[in-house]
C-alpha cells in the first residue's frame, strides 16, 4: 500500500512503531534537537551590558530594525528516520528461521516481488537471518546522496551473529500508524552492503552487540529535502514573504541549475523555499542561523549604524558570537569590521571573527582558524568547517598543517575536512580496494596513528608511513583468513571449506597486509577485524581509533567558558611568574648582603620552573602534553 505524505510545512510527523524497536536512536534525536535551538536562538539579541549614552543610542536604533528572523523559524532541519525489516546472506551457520511475525510478513512479500523461489527455504537456512533495518536522511539532502545504515536482529529471533554478512537490496520507507495499524510510505531510500560487527568485543555484552551491526555509507537517497523558513502565525501574508524573500536573495545568490539567482523562492504567504550555497553546503545551522539574521527592514543609514554597534559587541567576548553572525549576514561591508576583530588580545573573539571572514571568503581567516583549532577544542568543530568553508589554498594549507598534530580529532578531523572540499585532491585521494572501502596512506608528522570509520564510507587512513606488525600475531581477518607474522614477514592464509587453500607473503607492514587481505578476498569488516585484534594483542604500536570526528557538543565547556578558563590561567601565571622573580631579587639582594658570589652560583629550583612555565605554549605548539583546559594548546582527543 502507497501512503501520500503531506510535504507542507505545516506537516507533522507521526509517532513511528512497530514491533521491532521500541528505543530511538538518542545520538540523532539530540542532534536534531540542538540543530533545532541554535537555529532559533543563532540570532537573537546579544547580551548588553551597562553603556554610555552613544552605544545606547545606537542600540535603541538597532531595536528598530527587524531581521528575518523576527518574523520565521526553520523548517526542514530534523533528520528523517526510513526503515524496513531485510534479509542478512552469508553466514557462517549463524542465521535462523525467523518466527511468525509483522517483519517476516513484510520480507516474504519483498522477496516474493524479487522472483525468489521457495522464499521459505531461504529464510529457514542457517546462512540468512531477518534483521530490521534504518537510517536517517540528513537535512538538506539531495537525490543520491550516501547515509549511514543501523542493523538490529530482532529479539525473538535465535540468530547468534551478523559477522561476515551482507546485507541484501532493501527498499526503506517511512513508517507510522494509520488507524491502529503500521503502514509504510513512498520508498525513500536503498540500502545493501557488508555489515560491519565490533569483532573483538568482549564480556557479558558480546553476544548482544553481534546482533548489531552498520554498513557505513550503505543507504542511497531517492529523494532531495528541502530547506526553508515558515513564516510565524502573526506574520502570514504574500507581501511579506516576498518581502523576506527579496532581502535573502539579496544577500544571498548562487549558481542553480545553470543560472545564478537568489536562493529564497517564497512560495506562499507562510512558506520560503531555501537553496543551500556551496559555501554553506557542510554548515546548514550555519546558514540558517545567518539568513535568519538578515536585514527586512532597516531605518535609513542604518547600516552604517548597526556596523559601528556590532563591532563594539564583536569586541566583547559576551556578545562576539551573535555580532559576529550579524555582521555575516551583513555581507562584505562588514569585513573592515570583522577584520578589527582578528586585533582582539581575546582569543574568543579572534575566533568568532575569523570564522565569519571564512564564510565571506577571505583568506585571512586562516591562521586564527588553526591556531584556534588546536587551542580551543571547543572551537574546533567550528573552526574546521570554517577552513573548509574558506575552500583556497590558505585553508588548504592551514587544514594540512593540522595532519601532523599531536590530537587524534584534530588530524582526521582536517582530514575529513578536506576530503569533504575535494575528494580528488592529491592528499585524500587515496586508492579503492577491490570497489569495497578506500585506503589512504598520507606522508605526514607526528605520532603514528591508523584511523578507521563506522559511518560516512569504509575508510582506513594511515598517519605516517611506518606501522609494523611486531611478531608473534595470530590474528583473523573474518571467517575464512588467517594473519600470521613472524621474522618481519606476514603470511595471509584463506581456508574456505569446498576450495583449494590459498595463501600470499609479504612484509610486516600493515598497508601491505591489507593490501593483501583484499588480494584474498577479504572485506572493510575483515579488515577492520584484523587491525583490532593486532591492536587489541599489542602487535600494532600505532593508535588505532574510530570516527575521531570533532563535535560540536562534546560535552565539555562551551567556547566561551574555554577561552576564559585559558586567559584565568594565564593570568595565574603571570602572577606567579611576576612573585618568583620578586623572590629571586630577594635572594640576590641577601646574597649581596652575605656575600659576593654571583646568582650563578646559587642553586635556585623554581628558576626554571618559571622558564618553563612561560614557555608552555611554544612546547604545547611542539606537540607537548595535552591539558584538559588548555593554556594556548590543544586538549586531550
Amino acid at each position: 500500500m502507497t501512503l501520500t505524505r503531506n510535504h507542507s510545512p505545516g506537516f507533522a510527523m507521526q509517532r513511528t512503531a512497530h514491533h521491532l524497536h521500541t528505543k530511538p536512536v538518542m545520538c540523532v534525536v539530540i542532534v536534531a534537537a540542538i540543530l533545532t535551538a541554535s537555529l532559533l536562538t543563532g540570532c537573537a539579541g546579544p547580551m548588553i551590558r551597562s553603556q554610555s549614552p552613544e552605544v545606547e543610542a545606537l542600540i535603541l536604533m538597532e531595536s528598530e530594525t527587524r531581521l528575518v528572523g523576527d518574523y520565521t523559524s526553520p523548517w526542514g532541519t530534523g533528520y528523517q528516520k526510513i526503515e524496513r525489516a531485510a534479509l542478512i546472506t552469508g553466514l557462517a551457520g549463524t542465521g535462523s528461521d525467523p518466527p511468525p511475525s509483522p517483519q517476516r510478513q513484510t520480507l516474504m512479500a519483498d522477496i516474493q516481488t524479487r522472483g525468489v523461489v521457495e522464499p521459505n527455504r531461504l529464510l529457514a537456512s542457517d546462512s540468512t537471518s531477518l534483521v530490521w533495518v534504518h537510517g536517517y536522511l540528513p537535512p538538506g539532502v539531495r537525490r543520491g546522496d550516501r547515509f549511514d545504515i543501523s542493523i538490529e536482529v530482532p529479539s525473538d529471533n535465535e540468530t547468534t551473529s551478523l559477522s561476515g554478512g551482507w546485507l541484501m537490496e532493501t527498499r526503506l520507507t517511512e513508517m507510522a500508524v494509520l488507524g491502529n495499524r503500521v503502514r509504510d510510505g513512498h520508498v525513500l531510500g536503498v540500502a545493501e552492503g557488508p555489515v560491519l560487527v565490533d569483532p573483538v568485543t568482549t564480556g557479558t555484552l558480546d553476544s548482544m552487540s553481534r546482533l548489531r551491526g552498520r554498513v557505513p555509507g550503505g543507504g542511497v537517497s531517492l529523494t532531495s529535502r528541502s530547506l526553508g523558513l515558515v513564516l510565524t502565525p502573526d506574520n502570514r501574508s504574500v507581501a511579506l514573504s516576498k518581502r523576506i524573500g527579496d532581502s535573502i536573495n539579496r544577500r544571498f545568490h548562487a549558481v542553480l541549475r545553470g543560472a545564478r539567482r537568489g536562493v529564497a523562492t517564497p512560495k506562499t504567504d507562510r512558506f520560503i523555499e531555501l537553496e543551500i550555497p556551496p559555501v554553506y553546503q557542510h554548515n546548514l545551522s550555519r546558514y540558517i542561523q545567518v539568513v535568519r539574521c538578515i536585514t527586512v527592514n532597516e531605518p535609513a543609514g542604518g547600516k552604517l549604524a548597526r556596523l559601528e554597534l556590532l563591532g563594539r559587541q564583536l569586541a566583547d567576548p559576551v556578545t562576539a558570537p551573535s555580532a559576529s553572525l550579524r555582521l555575516e549576514a551583513i555581507g562584505r561591508d562588514a569585513i573592515v569590521t570583522l577584520k578589527k576583530g582578528l586585533e582582539s588580545k581575546d582569543s574568543e573573539v579572534r575566533f568568532h571573527a575569523a570564522e565569519a571572514l571564512a564564510y565571506l571568503g577571505e583568506p585571512i581567516a586562516a591562521s586564527h582558524l588553526a591556531t584556534a583549532a588546536t587551542t580551543l577544542r571547543s572551537a574546533r568543530f567550528a573552526a574546521m568547517k570554517a577552513l573548509g568553508a574558506l575552500d583556497d589554498a590558505t585553508g588548504i594549507d592551514a587544514l594540512e598543517s593540522l595532519l601532523s598534530s599531536p590530537s587524534t580529532e584534530t588530524r582526521y578531523g582536517a582530514f575529513r575536512t578536506l576530503w569533504e572540499m575535494d575528494h580528488a585532491a592529491p592528499i585524500v585521494r587515496g586508492e579503492k580496494l577491490a570497489d569495497a572501502f578506500w585506503l589512504h596512506v598520507l606522508e605526514v608528522d607526528g605520532p603514528p596513528l591508523v584511523h578507521a570509520t563506522r559511518s560516512v564510507r569504509p575508510e582506513i587512513v594511515f598517519f605516517g608511513k611506518d606501522h609494523k606488525i611486531q611478531d608473534g600475531l595470530r590474528a583473523e581477518a573474518g571467517a575464512a583468513i588467517v594473519v600470521v607474522v613472524e621474522n618481519n614477514e606476514a603470511v595471509i592464509s584463506r581456508f574456505m571449506s569446498g576450495e583449494p587453500d590459498q595463501l600470499a607473503t609479504t612484509s610486516s607492514q600493515a598497508v601491505s597486509i591489507i593490501h593483501k587481505i583484499v588480494d584474498l578476498g577479504g572485506s572493510y569488516p575483515d579488515v577492520v577485524q584484523f587491525l583490532q585484534q593486532a591492536r587489541t594483542m599489542r602487535k600494532l604500536d600505532s593508535r588505532l581509533a574510530f570516527d575521531a570526528v570533532p563535535s560540536d557538543n562534546d560535552g565539555r565547556m562551551g567556547i566561551h567558558e574555554e577561552a576564559a578558563a585559558a586567559k584565568r590561567e594565564l593570568d595565574t601565571d603571570d602572577r606567579d611568574r611576576e612573585d618568583e622573580d620578586e623572590e629571586i631579587e630577594n635572594d640576590k639582594s641577601f646574597q649581596d648582603a652575605s656575600n659576593e658570589d654571583s646568582l650563578e652560583n646559587l642553586q635556585i629550583p623554581y628558576k626554571d620552573a618559571s622558564i618553563q612555565n612561560s614557555n608552555s605554549f611554544q612546547q604545547d605548539a611542539n606537540g607537548g602534553k595535552e591539558r584538559t583546559a588548555p593554556l594556548r594548546s590543544e586538549g586531550p582527543s
